[in-house]
């Protein structure tokens, strides 16, 4: 076993440490602090540039005004109709990712996933609801599953309109375009992991579309390890006209949604509200994806989602996956769910392409291609992960289960204060499945998180007690 540092020696360094960033002598030297590096960040290798040079906004605008010439894609809209309505953009999404998967050599696959709706909340008759998929398998962990999502129908300023022009360019064609290059860069290259890239119906109607997506992969037992979706990431300019063309923000929630009894009773006794599986994917996001090979700040916001608002993520979270969305820094909500109208000032309103920036889609496509392709390469996140809690003391035994990928290297142990937002120390523990570290539980957060030979690192797994 490799020796831990002391707690000497990690009290002293804290201590350096608060007292420099207590030192700072103005306010823009602090926030440059705050947007260095985590600790625990990775650097992108050669592949992955490579793959994230590929990207083209130019293919990102044109799928964005192909979704909008079907005229509406509302979830009511007409199925058979193969110029107008969502059945249109249905046929057209699916020819794209056969496309996409004739370059696979075999590995992508692309599909209709269709269920009858009942008649619910804003569906008034049995309404057939498809997703369409593609699934890029991986070659070397195919049962890990990474799932990336945006929603094609849209809506105007009333829900139940299925017939008036809808052109959701930003909500959500945006979002949809970067799951079609994500899937056509991919397509030619062997992820280790599953990758499934999904163009989902239902959303402005209830998560229809996602949530069966869901059902269907928790009721095959599917281990999806990660997934993202990216709704409204089409503009960079907010509402009073500023522009913010390189963050996007990422939602990630604290408390589990799907968190039992038991485990809330854990986690009040122990901590964690911080340190959920989304929180840790989060995390990971911005360890990979937040530098100059995308060009991007990824902003890590402590919410589900929107204030009071939800998104095809939140199915995934409910059956106990790690998900979170992507959304753009601002919105401008004179260009979503409105009608296609200029009022008497000559205000033009409506969800329309020109409001877009492609440019910053191209790179919110950029920071989702650089987490899935880390993920799907890296080893997964580590299972059964636990801090020995059989005796009283001031150091902290960590345990784990050793994976089974092929290429695993080993392990790092890593910490932060408890009031550190992103991890801060990280300690080589090597090929084993046990480490004791001389820092106490009750001062910090540990996490564990496994290495390979290509040096890809997996995200957090975050440690419960074992008595």
């Amino acid at each position: 076993m490799r020796p831990s540092p002391t707690r000497r020696t990690v009290l002293t360094a804290t201590a350096a440490g608060a007292a420099a960033l207590g030192a700072a002598a103005n306010p823009a030297e602090a926030a440059t602090r705050g947007h260095h590096a985590p600790a625990t960040a990775q650097p992108p290798s050669r592949e992955l540039r490579a793959l994230l040079r590929e990207l083209d906004a130019a293919r990102i605008e044109t799928t964005v005004r192909k979704l909008v010439s079907f005229g509406t894609r509302h979830t009511l809209s007409a199925q058979d109709d193969p110029d107008r309505g969502i059945g249109a953009a249905r046929d057209w999404l699916l020819a794209e990712l056969r496309s996409c998967a004739a370059t696979s050599g075999g590995r992508m696959t692309a599909e209709l996933q269709s269920y009858v709706q009942e008649p619910a909340s804003r569906i008034p008759a049995p309404t057939k609801i498809t997703n369409v998929l593609a699934t890029l398998r991986g070659s070397v962990t195919p049962e890990r599953v990474y799932v990336v999502s945006g929603h094609y129908d849209s809506r105007v300023t009333d829900v139940m309109n299925a017939t008036s022009d809808a052109p959701g360019a930003d909500d959500d064609a945006s979002g949809v375009a970067v799951v079609l290059e994500l899937a056509r860069v991919m397509a030619t290259r062997r992820p280790a992991s599953t990758i499934v890239f999904a163009a989902v119906a239902g959303e402005e109607q209830g998560l229809y579309g996602s949530t069966y997506l869901a059902q269907q992969l928790k009721a095959a037992g599917t281990d999806v390890q990660g997934m993202f979706t990216n709704d409204i990431v089409g503009s960079s300019t907010a509402d009073d006209g500023t522009e913010d063309p390189y963050t996007v923000r990422l939602f990630a929630e604290g408390v589990p949604t799907s968190e039992t009894a038991e485990q809330a009773a854990i986690r009040r006794s122990v901590g964690g509200e911080n340190d959920s599986p989304s929180r840790q994917l989060a995390r990971f996001v911005r360890d990979v994806a937040d530098n100059d090979a995308t060009g991007m700040h990824v902003r890590v916001v402590y919410r589900r989602d929107r204030y009071l608002r939800g998104g095809d993520h939140i199915p995934f979270l409910e059956r106990g996956y790690p998900a979170a969305r992507f959304t753009e820094p601002a919105e401008d909500f004179a260009h979503q769910h409105q009608d296609v109208r200029v009022d008497e000032t000559g205000k033009q309103y409506g969800d329309l392409p020109e409001f877009c920036d492609f440019d910053f889609v191209e790179r919110v496509a950029r920071v989702n291609a650089a987490a899935l392709w880390t993920l799907a390469q890296a080893p997964g996140t580590p299972r059964g992960a636990k801090i020995v809690t059989s005796a009283l003391t001031n150091s902290t035994r960590l345990v784990w289960t050793r994976g089974t990928e092929p290429d695993l290297a080993g392990y790092e142990i890593v910490w932060r204060e408890t009031t550190a937002p992103e991890w801060t120390h990280v300690i080589p523990a090597g090929d084993v499945t046990t480490y004791e570290v001389d820092l106490s539980k009750d001062n910090v957060f540990f996490g564990v998180r496994a290495v390979n030979r290509a040096g890809n690192r997996s995200p957090v797994a975050f440690p419960a007690p074992q008595s």
